[in-house]
């Protein structure tokens, strides 16, 4: 079936024909192929010719010839367009090369060279698995048996790792491993190290942000090791489309752009798509005793400004600063000016104001989803389903399949859930039988969205605004791959960023992708990777060059504090301990939580450390391929919790508490009555109880208490206070004032990464209209990580700067609310609620005002 035809079994004979707000259609394209480069080992050639490949794409060809020519290589195209060939081809044709020419002569001892070797980078195991499995099925093809392949992490067994070290050609791992294992003994390492050729780095957009910074830092390490065993390997990364990936890429490696040869002219096939924007609709009004004497709408439910008209001369005492645009409407992709009706303010305000009633509650997305992706199924056809959370894409599953069972009894086990958490093998398992059409869907988390080679899907259903463009056009391609047809519905979640982008198309899939943003030179992340390459190598001056203009400096600080050690010959690490334990690249907070059936010891899965208190304390129900088991104890110090087998009809909803204190104020500058300051803050998280909810139509069935403990982040943060004097000066009532405050805080997020260098997700706040700690009405915004990351300290340093910048880009944006261009947050704990817009607007301008009249002349 084409998207057409799936497009027409989604909208029910026009029975759901109102939820669809955009459907666009976007053009198919035809490939142009290549010759095979004259370099190409014939046995790889013949290998895939015979998986279907008769000639490689123009792109392909592009890259692989760039690389074997001894150039860094990014290639930066879409999902599905065959990038796996365009970094195989050249580093297992150099490895065929290399084994061939290492066969001794026996009477010439010159002639002994070793064989080259290949590391492939990427930031899942998941993805190396998929990634040896494809290699496997390719030589197996070719008839190949002189090239051996293995993946090594920190699951592969001692003997394994020995094998590995000993005999591979070509090593799948990830950069955890490289930090942690391979580059702190690396002279056990040595003969991969020397005999480096190639380094792929697969999936190099999700390296973002700190832990892309930490990423970076490794790469480097690894350039400098190799070196010193007398290689210089070549770089080929792969990327979903990003803005500018040329110098995305050099900033990872540690070259100049001009370095790096970029590859982004798409020329695979794709089929059309059909994509369309999904809201759900509203549930049915009350049905209570007083339900009947309510108003269908609130007249006065939310009070925006009119738009200022053509005509100058207004007579009503409103000026252009004080009334708001409207944004543009776009309908079936035809954008233009929307007629709002006037009205009038209060008496003697002098305001133009109108009445928006709000939207009635709507049905959440994973439940319409379940609905879209039975009929899809019970069409006949092959879905991914994407949700935003672990328990999103258990309960989309099990739905799905209950409204099968009522259907087709056979339907049911077509379905299946996927998640981080599943044990190696199931998710093998999982994604052989979604590929050979033993599953026809699979509900999943963006575990699925990298690279994970699965073909021949005909739609891509996505559960809620997946954070960013990138995402959602890698979860897009999903749809549709190897030149066919698809149809992807991103379905709002009940969520003002979501209900505005599914009503503002040209939000959502005609602004560009975002750049990959990450600060190799930020000291926080810089230092303990100094201290690393120092413990595997002493670090020399002349080696500094590669670590950034920051390095010198760090390095100093770093011996006056007695954490290295100068000698004329370098700077030497001379702890016990290992110096690659100073740091984590993921900040992940601490070993996985495993999952244990208490009645039979079976490893069911693993959840984070970090949300084992709200996803597995005693008494909740954690859900593994659609089997329900109760959680009986949780044991943090070991490590594990146990549950028990058990069918209920219910599910656990954790509630936790989240406060901001005041450690240390470090610095403080005084803006009149404002007071800006940075210091370090004390986040901490507690899970205090949870309900149980009976499904699906989530009844609250009992609340409980839990007593765990506390999780604190210490980590530095830069806030700003506002008194009751600057709120009146605003025009900010207690009413309207947590909205002011609360979009001030997500706007000064949004803009923090354009001064900073990172990205919005290794940040944090909190909006409050009384801090404890300060006494008044307080904007906190802090670094996302342990000790802090540099990003609020250099906040802090452009203060005025910042929050200029910040209500600037508040003023310049057309919407009459806000919308997530401007005060919204893909990632609010609070839902975007309240937020207020002109609020912070009026707000930010008054602070400015002090901070303006404070400043030096």
């Amino acid at each position: 079936m084409g998207p057409g035809e799936l497009l027409d079994v989604l909208l029910a004979g026009g029975r759901r024909a109102e939820r669809a707000t955009h459907v666009r259609h976007l053009p198919g394209r035809d490939g142009t192929r290549a010759d095979w480069p004259a370099w190409a080992d014939a046995d790889l050639v013949r290998g895939y010719r015979a998986l279907g490949v008769e000639r490689p794409w123009e792109h392909q060809v592009d890259a692989a010839d760039a690389a074997w020519s001894g150039r860094h290589t990014v290639l930066a195209t879409s999902t599905g367009s065959g990038k796996s060939l365009a970094f195989w081809l050249p580093a297992l044709s150099a490895v065929r090369r290399g084994a061939t020419g290492a066969v001794p002569d026996p009477g010439a001892i010159e002639s002994v060279r070793r064989r080259p070797t290949v590391l492939y980078l990427s930031p899942t195991k998941a993805l190396a698995a998929d990634q040896l499995a494809g290699l496997e099925r390719l030589l197996g093809a070719a008839g190949t048996r002189d090239v051996r392949v293995a993946t090594c992490d920190g699951d592969t067994s001692r003997d394994e790792r020995r094998w590995v070290r000993e005999h591979a050609d070509v090593v799948l791992t990830n950069p955890d491993f490289l930090h942690f294992a391979l580059l702190p003994a690396h002279a056990t390492w040595s003969r991969v190290l020397a005999s480096l050729a190639f380094v792929v780095v697969d999936e190099c957009h999700a390296f973002r942000g700190v832990f892309g910074a930490h990423v970076a830092l490794v790469l480097r390490r690894l350039r400098r090791l190799a070196a010193s065993y007398g290689a210089s390997p070549v770089v080929v990364l792969a990327s979903a489309t990003t803005s500018d990936p040329a110098a995305s890429a050099a900033r990872l490696l540690g070259v100049p752009a001009d370095e790096v040869h970029a590859v982004t002219a798409d020329t695979s096939p794709a089929g059309r798509k059909t994509v369309v924007l999904w809201q759900p609709p509203e549930l049915p009004g009350g049905d209570g005793p007083w339900a009947s004497l309510l108003p269908a709408e609130d007249p006065w439910a939310t009070v925006v400004a009119v738009p200022p008209r053509d005509d100058a001369a207004r007579g009503d005492g409103a000026t252009a600063e004080d009334a708001q645009t409207d944004p543009t409407a776009a309908d079936g992709g035809q954008a233009g000016p929307r007629a709002r009706p006037e009205g009038s303010g209060p008496l003697g305000t002098g305001e133009r104001l109108v009445a928006v009633p709000q939207d009635r509650p709507r049905r959440t997305a994973t439940a319409e989803v379940a609905d879209l992706l039975a009929d899809l199924v019970a069409a006949g056809a092959r879905v991914l389903a994407f949700t935003r959370s672990r328990r999103g894409a258990e309960s989309v599953a099990a739905a799905t399949r209950d409204h099968l069972a009522a259907v087709d009894p056979t339907l049911p086990p077509l379905v299946s859930s996927y998640r981080g958490g599943y044990l190696p093998e199931e998710r093998r398992a999982l994604e052989r039988a979604i590929r050979s059409g033993h599953l026809r869907a699979l509900a999943t988390t963006s575990a699925l969205e990298l690279g994970v080679d699965i073909s021949g899907l005909d739609a891509v259903l996505i559960a809620g605004w997946p954070g960013t463009r990138v995402s959602l056009w890698q979860q897009a391609g999903r749809a549709g791959r190897a030149g066919a047809d698809g149809l992807v519905v991103l379905v709002a979640r009940e969520d003002p960023l979501d209900t505005y982008l599914v009503h503002h198309p040209e939000a959502a899939l005609d602004a560009p992708v975002e750049a990959t943003v990450f600060d190799p030179g930020n000291p926080y992340v810089l230092a303990p990777h100094l201290c690393a390459a120092a413990a595997e190598r002493p670090l020399r001056a002349d080696e500094l060059d590669l670590f950034g203009p920051r390095a010198l400096d760090l390095l100093t600080e770093l011996t006056e504090r007695g954490i290295l050690r100068r000698r004329t010959s370098g700077w030497y690490w001379t702890h016990a301990e290992p110096a690659s334990r100073m740091t984590d690249l993921r900040g992940a907070g601490g070993d996985p939580v495993r999952v244990v059936e208490t009645a039979t010891g079976r490893l069911l899965g693993t959840v984070d450390a970090a949300s084992a208190d709200a996803k597995v304390h005693p008494g909740a129900v954690y859900v593994h391929l659609g089997a329900t088991y109760v959680v009986d104890a949780l044991h943090l110090d070991d490590g594990v919790a146990l549950a028990t087998r058990r069918d209920v009809d219910h599910g656990t909803w954790a509630s936790w508490i989240t406060s901001t204190t005041v450690v240390d104020v470090e610095r403080e500058v005084p803006w009149g009555p404002v007071t800006w300051c940075y210091g370090q803050v004390d986040v901490t998280t507690q899970v205090v109880g949870y309900q149980r909810r009976r499904i699906p139509d989530l009844q609250v069935l009992s609340t409980h208490e839990l007593d765990l403990p506390a999780r604190t982040l210490r980590t530095t943060a830069v806030w700003w206070t506002a008194p009751p004097e600057v709120l009146e000066a605003a025009g900010v009532t207690l009413e309207v004032a947590p909205g002011a405050l609360h979009a001030a805080e997500h706007a000064s997020i949004g803009l923090l990464p354009l001064l900073a260098t990172c990205d919005r997700w290794d940040l944090g706040g909190l909006s409050t209209l009384v801090h404890p700690d300060t006494g008044h009405a307080t904007v906190f915004v802090h670094d996302g990580h342990p000790g802090g990351a540099g990003f609020a300290e250099r906040g802090f340093e452009l203060g005025p700067v910042w929050l200029t910048a910040t209500r600037d880009a508040i003023a310049a944006c057309p919407c009459a609310t806000g919308c997530p261009a401007c005060v919204q947050s893909p990632k609010c704990g609070n839902g975007n609620e309240p937020l207020d817009k002109s609020g912070a607007l009026r707000l930010l301008t008054t602070v400015l005002g002090h901070a303006a009249d404070a400043a030096p002349s």
